[in-house]
């Protein structure tokens, strides 16, 4: 949880708003950290989905109701 609230905070990227700076001198610092952002989330949920997945729905848990 606490990570998820730091990825939260880090998300407003403030610092950023007036900086003209460039990365490789094409792309826009503000562009270029929320690229490296989403990926930071995108493995960040990756993870919680691995380690929080209840295994049971994993086992084939559908049984098939006979009438």
């Amino acid at each position: 949880m606490l990570l998820a609230l730091v990825l939260t905070i880090l998300h407003q990227d403030f610092w950023n708003w007036d900086d003209p700076s460039l990365v490789f001198d094409v792309i826009p610092i503000g562009l270029f950290y929320h690229a490296s952002y989403s990926i930071v989330v995108a493995l960040f949920w990756l993870w919680v989905v691995r380690v929080a997945w209840p295994s049971e729905l994993d086992e084939g848990g559908h049984e098939e109701e006979h009438s």
